[in-house]
């Protein structure tokens, strides 16, 4: 039977260890690298080849979503799943479109991982039915027509963007990893999304929001 060649990213050993036994316990999965940092993952990358890259998002020097763009650049023949405790709609939108085949979040059961696994490796992206249902709900949400008074007619669609994350209570530079931007950029969004709407704090921010209710 030909196996499915796996490498393990994450910064925490005894998750890599703990994982990679039970990986390596089905007859189709055979782990061949391992990495606990994304600096140290795409040094291995340009040696050890594989068929699908298991990476956590969170990772010192070069985080997930960096390595992500990175590998999907530099064009290597590996498919990748994240597997992550982040469960927002926001990060599963940006690993997808930075180049990921599938997301799962890491207390899922392990057959579900199994099943991603497999499915990337024949060809096709994989989202659980609760993920999908989140950037469906997004979608809905984001499309959803303003009111002709709305204040926030005036933003722009990434202005929207940034302010919903704002509201729900990231930081400047957990936004700018999101959104693949700088941290200079999301501040100076957020100075013309405060402009725009003529708040000159966080409280009249949250207020307008709540009155208009843009979320």
């Amino acid at each position: 039977m030909k196996k499915i060649k796996l490498i393990l990213a994450d910064d925490h050993s005894v998750l890599r260890i703990g994982l990679k036994l039970l990986l390596n316990n089905e007859p189709d999965f055979l782990v061949v690298g391992e990495a606990a940092d994304g600096a140290k993952l795409l040094t291995l990358l340009e040696t050890t080849t594989a068929d699908i890259l298991i990476i956590d998002l969170s990772m010192p020097n070069v985080n997930g979503l960096e390595c992500i763009t990175e590998i999907h650049e530099r064009e290597y023949p590996i498919k990748i799943i994240v597997l992550t405790m982040y469960e927002d709609e926001q990060y599963i939108k940006s690993a997808m479109q930075a180049g990921a085949w599938g997301y799962v979040e890491k207390q899922v059961l392990d057959s579900e991982l199994f099943q991603a696994i497999r499915t990337v490796y024949e060809g096709s992206r994989y989202l659980s039915p609760r993920n999908t249902q989140l950037l469906l709900n997004n979608l809905l949400t984001t499309g959803n027509q303003l009111a002709a008074d709305s204040p926030f007619n005036i933003l722009s669609v990434r202005e929207r963007e940034v302010l919903r994350l704002l509201i729900r209570g990231y930081s400047l530079s957990q936004i700018a990893k999101m959104l693949f931007l700088s941290v200079k950029t999301i501040d100076t969004y957020k100075t013309r999304i405060m402009d725009k709407l003529r708040c000159s704090n966080k409280i009249e921010l949250f207020d307008c929001v709540r009155k208009y209710n843009f979320l």
